[in-house]
């Protein structure tokens, strides 16, 4: 297991050199990156990566599953899986995004007791946000049915959606405890604590679907059991762990006094990713009212499905820079925190141009993964040069979305977000394609006119950003906290 030491320490805390790779690197690859900050990077980005793909599964198995029950099942629980993303588990998780300032920089400060503090008030605010987001999902079916969705598939939707509610507060909950944990670079239990309930969800999927005939009742309830069995798994690990014996000094009603600090940056962060979010998926329901809808639809949305498997690998990223910037701020060291920001950088881009070379070798062979359609695997060919362009762009801002959350900008990452995809993107989508003719080639520039607007604005920002300004707030914090 990790030590509750952040990246900038080894893992006994006392400082001296990091640990660093076996053999001594090349004087080149020294020269063109830090490797001691790439490898310490490396070590935490990994588990991330790993953490999130198993979460990214759980309900893509229950999707699966149901697939086999029927067609209508299967767009019912695709329609279902998509609703409730963009409505609830994108919202949640960018809510949690304020631990990664607020828990980040008061552990490179040494405040300790804060975590803890800051960690309850976000379990509060998590709570009455999913009763909110809960209610909503109970009126599903005739949402959808305004939506002009197919009666028959919105009704399966509905039903998908409505036993995954006990798992949204679940998934909640984790959130804000992955964000506790990942601010004191302990993500070794995040690995064991999702890989291992995505193993058991599967065969749950099995009984309860398969074997007790619940279908797709079934599939949704194991989305709720499998989250709730991980988030007590995690919950029970931070609580019994002599890890957290700092951070984590039991429930206190202390933690009531910073709900609405915790708000003030769980909000912007939660709009800053739902805007991209919805993006996407915007783009989707947009392609269905080109001519040839089904074969226009099918492709932005395997389009959509790719770039989302790609900015899985820069997640752990713009975790691994979220932390090192947050921790760094607390502890006063601006040089640190500039130089994890350009190595999170390289590391990234160079991942994705790696993930490109694949993707432009095997494009034909990926597409075939999807769709048997000779159509659409040559239409995906031909976009593939452009999905290229918006893995690279995606890549470089989901980084410096990092950096945003590390030093708590989430509000100007917030108005990037909202002007680069709502005032540019879509606009130029819908011109490309419905006016110039280019169609789904048009919607898919419209977005990467968008994401270099946003990546653009913000290297600006991280550019022209005060560091020693951020710091001295901080330190100005810490002079005024009494434990």
């Amino acid at each position: 297991m990790s030590s509750a030491a952040p990246l900038l320490e080894p893992a006994d805390g006392k400082g001296g050199e990091a640990k660093r790779p076996c053999g001594c690197p090349p004087a080149w690859l020294r020269r063109l990156i830090n490797t001691e900050e790439a490898w310490a990077q490396l070590q935490f980005a990994v588990p991330m990566v790993l953490t999130n793909m198993s979460y990214y599964g759980i309900p893509l198995v229950s999707v699966m599953f149901s697939g086999h029950l029927g067609d209508v099942h299967l767009a019912g629980a695709t329609l279902g899986n998509s609703w409730a993303t963009v409505t609830g588990y994108a919202f949640v998780t960018g809510m949690s995004g304020a631990l990664e300032t607020l828990c980040g920089q008061a552990y490179g400060a040494r405040l300790y007791r804060m975590l803890g503090l800051y960690l309850q008030s976000s379990l509060i605010m998590s709570a009455v946000v999913s009763m909110v987001i809960a209610v909503l999902w109970l009126f599903t079916e005739p949402l959808l049915l305004c939506l002009r969705q197919e009666p028959e598939v919105s009704r399966a939707a509905a039903v998908f959606i409505r036993y995954q509610i006990p798992g949204l507060f679940a998934f909640s909950f984790l959130q804000c405890l992955i964000r506790y944990l990942q601010t004191q670079s302990i993500v070794l239990p995040l690995v064991v604590c999702s890989v291992v309930p995505f193993m058991l969800h599967i065969a749950l999927n099995h009984l309860l679907v398969n074997v007790l005939g619940f279908g797709l009742i079934g599939a949704s309830t194991a989305i709720s059991i499998t989250l709730w069995f991980s988030c007590l798994m995690l919950l029970g690990y931070v609580m019994q762990s002599k890890e957290f014996s700092e951070t984590w000094k039991g429930f206190s009603a202390d933690a009531l006094n910073y709900v609405l600090p915790t708000l003030k940056l769980a909000t912007p962060s939660a709009i800053m990713v739902c805007l991209e979010y919805w993006a996407f998926e915007l783009l989707v329901l947009i392609a269905g009212l080109l001519p040839n809808s089904t074969v226009s639809t099918s492709l932005i949305a395997m389009c959509s499905s790719t770039e989302a498997i790609a900015y899985m690998i820069t997640y752990g990223f713009s975790a691994a820079v979220s932390t090192r910037v947050s921790n760094e701020i607390g502890a006063g060291n601006v040089d640190m925190a500039k130089n994890a920001v350009a190595v999170t950088l390289k590391l990234s881009v160079f991942l994705a141009f790696s993930f490109i070379l694949l993707l432009g070798f095997g494009h034909g062979l990926w597409a075939r993964l999807f769709s048997g359609s000779k159509v659409i695997v040559a239409e995906f060919a031909a976009i593939t040069p452009l999905l290229m362009i918006s893995i690279v762009l995606d890549s470089a801002q989901g980084v410096l979305s990092g950096v945003a959350r590390g030093c708590g900008w989430q509000h100007l990452a917030a108005m990037t977000n909202l002007v680069a995809f709502y005032f540019i993107g879509m606009p130029l989508a819908m011109l490309f394609a419905f006016k110039l003719n280019f169609y789904t080639t048009g919607l898919w520039s419209g977005l990467i006119c968008g994401l270099t607007c946003q990546t653009s604005t913000l290297v600006v920002i991280t550019a022209r950003t005060k560091w020693s300004k951020i710091v001295d707030a901080m330190q100005q914090e810490k002079a005024n906290y009494i434990a």
